[in-house]
């Protein structure tokens, strides 16, 4: 029987579920209708989209694992039920990190503006350089997989272990986390490298802009909020997923250490802060998702007695 503060922290896990879903699937619904009406979508509605589908994909999982931990924690000594969650939570992460890292790079070269041969040329091939990473992730994709497969040998035997009040075996556990730590931590930093060094970019873009209005104050200033508004969204996605990739790390290391699934619930509830609220800074950033927010809240606040009867 679950605890009351198991139970507290599963209906908070639920709260960012459902605040994650009302985020991602608003983008999905847009962009959708969009898609229906005008029958072709931009570069970036596109990976906003995969983004958002893959978010959807990644928030069911969360909440899954999280009823297996409070309801049935016993559950997680079954090496098929644990396999099956881990590969959909290892391809949905993977896909939700990556769809970011595109969009970073993807606001990157529409925004940043440079001389130099090699970024015009990538510039104008961009729905091909996002093509590019998205097909060179697969191979850390792969990577992953093998790590989540050694991650799980070693839970399903923890709690096989706990199950018995035997020995924990903490060193030699540790002994076999550690290595494959270091590999995880390498697959993150290559998506978080490639965000950062657009952030950097960028800001250099920006520099150089405002330096070129300044010798030449009657030219147009047209892009300054442009490049603000895009170091705004690499930004909010750096510090959500240095978050997102701690919880994950997290996970692993309060495992070893406590045995128990409390500790665990903790980092999966923290899990839940990426895929939920980026989702509302990316609406907020992108015109067309925040004027379809504005037209439905006015919708909303102008045809109550409509809405109501609508919801009856």
């Amino acid at each position: 029987m679950p605890s009351g503060i198991e139970n507290a922290f599963l209906v908070a896990t639920i709260g960012g579920f459902l605040i994650g879903m009302l985020g991602n699937g608003f983008i999905v619904l847009v962009n959708c209708i969009d898609l229906v009406k005008r029958q072709k979508l931009s570069s970036a509605d596109c990976i906003l989209t995969g983004l958002a589908i893959s978010r959807i994909s990644q928030l069911w999982v969360i909440l899954c694992d999280s009823f297996l931990l409070v309801l049935w924690p016993h559950r997680y000594a079954i090496d098929k039920l644990t396999k099956v969650v881990s590969i959909f939570w290892t391809l949905s992460n993977h896909l939700a990190t990556w769809f970011a890292t595109c969009l970073s790079v993807f606001y990157f070269f529409k925004v940043a503006s440079f001389s130099h041969l090699c970024f015009t040329w990538l510039q104008w091939r961009i729905r091909s350089v996002v093509l590019v990473l998205l097909l060179g992730s697969l191979s850390l994709l792969f990577l992953n997989f093998e790590l989540i497969d050694m991650f799980n040998s070693v839970w399903i035997s923890g709690y096989k272990i706990y199950a018995k009040n035997s020995t924990w075996f903490s060193d030699l556990s540790e002994t076999h986390y550690l290595p494959h730590l270091i590999v995880f931590n390498f697959i993150n930093l290559i998506p978080f490298l490639l965000s950062l060094t657009s952030l950097l970019l960028l800001s250099l873009s920006l520099m150089r802009h405002i330096r070129n209005l300044q010798l030449n104050p009657s030219s147009k200033d047209l892009s300054t909020e442009a490049h603000k508004r895009a170091m705004k969204m690499v930004m909010s996605f750096l510090f959500f997923f240095v978050i997102h990739v701690s919880s994950i790390l997290l996970t692993g290391w309060v495992f070893l250490k406590q045995r128990g699934c409390l500790a665990k619930l903790v980092v999966v509830l923290t899990s839940t802060v990426f895929p939920s609220s980026h989702s509302f800074i990316l609406i907020l950033g992108n015109s067309k998702l925040r004027q379809n927010v504005v037209g439905l809240l006015w919708y909303l606040n102008c045809h109550p007695k409509r809405v109501k009867s609508l919801a009856s």
